[in-house]
C-alpha cells in the first residue's frame, strides 16, 4: 500500500387519507437517468453538484421538517401517501411537483433497491467554513469529529446516525477531501444528515490553531499505542480525529494532536471499523458529561 502524502511531513499508517393529488408544474419521466450515488444539478466552487437525490423514508422526512423549501421534486409509492400527508400538502401549497410511481422506478430513480417507498431531489446544504461555524459556537462542552480521509458513503451515514445520537457539533472535511454527502449517506443516516453540520475546513495548520484558539484540545485515534479511552481524562471541548477506512489516520499528524486514544479489546480483531469506533468514542466522551 502505498503512504498517504502528509500535510504535517509523517506518512498515513499501513497498519394515510390521501390528499388530492397536485398537477406537477412540468411532468417529467420517472425513469430518468440516474447517476449513482451523486446529486443532481449544477456544480458549485467545490465542485460539489447543487441537488442531491435522497432516498430513505427518514432522510426525506428530516429534510423537509427543517428545510421543506430545499425540495424540488418527489417520487413516492402508493403505499408511502398516508405517511407522507404533511409533505404532499405542502407540496399542493407550494407548487413541488410530485409523482405516484412503481416499484421499479423508484429503483432506478436512487439507483438502489433500499429506497423505503420514496425519492426526492433538494437543493444540497453547502458545508460552513470553519471560521463561521466556530463564530455561531455556543459556550461550554462541544464535540466534534474530524474526518482525515474517511470517504465510504455507508460508514459517514453510520457516523452522522451515531454523532446526531450522542449530540455532536459538527463533522469536519479536509478541504481537499472528496467527501460529500450522497443519498446513500443520508438514508443510512436515517435523518441525522440535517441535524449535524458539516464544516469545511482550511489548511490543516490554520485549521488547528483556530479550533485550538476556540478552547478545543485534538484527539487522534490510533489502533494501538494510544491511551486508553475509558481511562483517559476527556477535555470538555473535544475534536476527535477518525482516520480513513483502509489507511488509518496520518502519522505525522497523529503526532500533531494533542492526545492519542486507542479502544482496548481482546486482540481478536485488529480494530473496529471506524463507524462502530466513532460510536464508541462518542458515547466514552458522553458519558464524562
Amino acid at each position: 500500500m502505498t503512504a498517504r502524502k502528509s500535510p504535517w511531513g509523517g506518512a498515513g499508517r499501513g497498519g394515510r387519507d390521501a390528499p388530492e393529488r397536485a398537477a406537477p408544474r412540468r411532468r417529467e419521466p420517472a425513469r430518468e437517468p440516474v447517476v449513482r450515488g451523486e446529486g443532481r444539478g449544477g456544480a458549485d466552487d467545490a465542485g460539489e453538484s447543487r441537488e442531491l437525490r435522497l432516498y430513505g423514508l427518514n432522510a426525506v422526512r428530516a429534510t423537509f421538517a427543517r428545510r421543506p423549501q430545499a425540495l424540488r421534486k418527489l417520487y413516492l409509492s402508493e403505499s408511502r401517501i398516508p405517511a407522507l400527508q404533511p409533505l404532499l400538502k405542502w407540496c399542493v401549497a407550494n407548487r413541488i411537483g410530485y409523482r405516484v410511481v412503481e416499484e421499479d422506478d423508484l429503483r432506478r430513480l436512487a439507483a438502489s433497491q433500499h429506497h423505503e417507498g420514496v425519492v426526492a431531489d433538494v437543493l444540497r446544504e453547502p458545508p460552513l467554513p470553519l471560521s463561521n461555524w466556530l463564530d455561531g459556537l455556543s459556550q461550554g462542552p462541544q464535540l466534534a469529529l474530524w474526518l482525515d480521509g474517511v470517504g465510504n458513503p455507508h460508514n459517514l451515514g453510520a457516523i452522522l446516525r451515531s454523532a446526531a445520537h450522542f449530540g455532536v457539533a459538527a463533522i469536519l472535511v479536509p478541504r481537499h477531501a472528496q467527501l460529500a454527502l450522497s443519498g446513500a449517506a443520508a438514508r443510512v443516516a436515517e435523518g441525522g444528515a440535517e441535524a449535524v453540520p458539516l464544516v469545511r475546513l482550511g489548511r490543516p495548520e490554520n485549521a488547528v490553531a483556530q479550533l485550538r484558539a476556540a478552547g478545543f484540545l485534538l484527539a487522534a485515534t490510533v489502533v494501538e499505542g494510544g491511551d486508553d479511552l475509558f481511562a483517559a481524562a476527556l477535555p470538555e471541548r473535544l475534536v476527535y480525529v477518525l482516520g480513513a477506512e483502509g489507511e488509518g489516520m496520518d502519522r505525522g499528524f497523529a503526532q500533531a494532536c494533542d492526545l492519542r486514544l486507542s479502544i482496548p479489546g481482546t486482540g481478536a480483531v485488529e480494530s473496529l471499523n471506524v463507524a462502530a469506533a466513532a460510536a464508541v468514542m462518542l458515547a466514552s466522551w458522553q458519558a464524562r458529561r
